[in-house]
């Protein structure tokens, strides 16, 4: 089956754009036969907390509603990237997963946020707008069990295995690496997470400038998918707007598993 990464850069303030970038990108994967489509991590907008505070609605809602519009239409997969969702008084970066009927089956709320210091850049600190989510989410698609995840979840190893000890064969990443993580350790851990969990990972990604011209912040492209044995199916420039397919073949994932069978070797637990 074909999956399709998407990328884009969302730093414009300009939401109605950035949407109709996203549906864009969904119709070019449609157009090029993908089965599911993943788009970037918070596609309506990537920039001012106050500008985000205000996009944050309930799950489903407006934001959803051209995912859900998309994947009816073209009747594929939409991993929704990920958008704001305000519930219970809070607000969380939550990736939303549409079958293809439109319907939402899944969502996960982002677990690990990203508090940083970067040198020769103002502090980020994804908790001053986020709250952290509390749950692992999988949720079965024609091309296997899909494991969500947000972009510094890709940090925390430990999650992984946990979407892997129940049942994960595929993992989503999408993401916003900043330029100067992104140009050290994007690859290398999309690769480790592929390898250790012989799965195949997706992982689409902003790319360019967001925030004020003054701060110097840019995000990182190169979205890519990954196979169980550690190869670059295919890799995004570090920038520009589209979408890059690949071809997922189940039985690959279980090869792997069979041939090198380090997940049926584990001693420490069955999250470990």
């Amino acid at each position: 089956m074909r999956v399709a990464v998407g990328q884009m850069n969302a730093g414009d303030d300009d939401v109605d754009a950035n949407v109709a970038t996203a549906v864009r990108l969904l119709d070019e994967a449609a157009a090029g036969g993908a089965d599911l489509v993943a788009i970037p991590e918070l596609w309506p907008f990537y920039g001012a907390r106050g500008v985000a505070a205000t996009l944050a609605g309930p799950v489903p809602g407006s934001l959803t509603e051209p995912l859900a519009d998309a994947a009816r239409r073209h009747g594929m997969w939409v991993l929704g990237g990920s958008i704001y969702e305000r519930a219970d008084g809070r607000i969380f970066n939550t990736s939303p997963l549409f079958d293809r009927e439109g319907e939402l089956v899944a969502t996960y709320r982002k677990i690990h946020l990203f508090d940083v210091e970067l040198e020769g850049q103002p502090p980020i600190r994804e908790s001053d707008l986020f709250s952290a989510g509390d749950a692992m989410v999988t949720h079965d698609t024609d091309l296997g069990r899909l494991g969500l995840s947000i972009c510094y979840d890709l940090r925390f190893p430990e999650l992984y295995r946990g979407l892997v000890a129940a049942g994960a064969e595929l993992l989503s990443v999408p993401s916003a690496f900043t330029a100067v993580t992104g140009a050290a350790h994007w690859e290398v851990l999309l690769r480790a997470r592929a390898i250790e969990d012989q799965c195949v990972v997706l992982a689409p990604a902003q790319w360019g400038p967001w925030g004020p011209p003054e701060d110097g912040r840019r995000t990182y492209g190169h979205a890519m998918v990954v196979d169980p044995w550690g190869s670059i199916l295919v890799e995004a420039p570090g920038e520009g707007d589209g979408v890059w397919f690949a071809e997922v073949d189940r039985d690959r994932i279980r090869d792997v598993r069979r041939s090198l069978p380090a997940l049926a070797h584990r001693r420490l637990g069955t999250v470990c």
